[in-house]
């Protein structure tokens, strides 16, 4: 894995870390941990736990000290190790909540968008069926009228009748 060289423009990140924890017996040390213990076995209790990476536009210092902060007192540091830890998890904090509040409006957005879709939903159905109602009333007209054959017989009939009376 690389580091990326630079933050995405939206700050948005879809990496994430699993912390994984497996149930060990008393007295055991770090050393005597391996990987098979996370193996997925029956009478194994292993829980998962995703973490979402969250890009922090703040730039903080580094916990670790520098060349010219080595002969610090270690309690300075302790302090500003401290210090710097709250000030990590204010920064925390202030982007959750950012989060949270885009979250809130993402669902109002979405259930606002969800009864638009509804309401367009029901104007077509009742267009479908007012049209289906005027397709069935144009058709009752057309076949209660009189058709064009017999529109051109009576017509031919007219017109033999005043050749005839004509002629006599």
């Amino acid at each position: 894995m690389q580091a990326q060289k630079e933050a995405p423009l939206d700050m948005q990140c879809k990496d994430k870390f699993l912390v994984q924890t497996v149930v060990v017996s008393d007295g055991t040390t770090s050393k005597e941990v391996l990987s098979e213990m996370f193996d997925k076995e029956a009478g194994r209790v292993i829980e998962d736990f995703k973490l979402r990476v969250v890009y922090i536009p703040a730039n903080p210092p580094s916990p670790v000290p520098e060349g010219s902060e080595e002969g610090n007192s270690p309690m300075a540091s302790l302090n500003e190790i401290g210090s710097q830890t709250a000030s990590l998890f204010d920064d925390v904090s202030r982007t959750f909540e950012e989060t949270n509040e885009k979250s809130s409006e993402a669902w109002s957005m979405i259930s606002k968008l969800t009864e638009e879709k509804t309401f367009a939903t029901q104007q077509s159905q009742k267009l479908r069926l007012e049209l289906e109602m005027l397709r069935k009333e144009s058709s009752k007209k057309q076949s209660g009228g009189h058709s064009l054959v017999l529109m051109l017989l009576v017509g031919l009939l007219g017109c033999v009748i005043g050749y005839i009376l004509n002629r006599i």
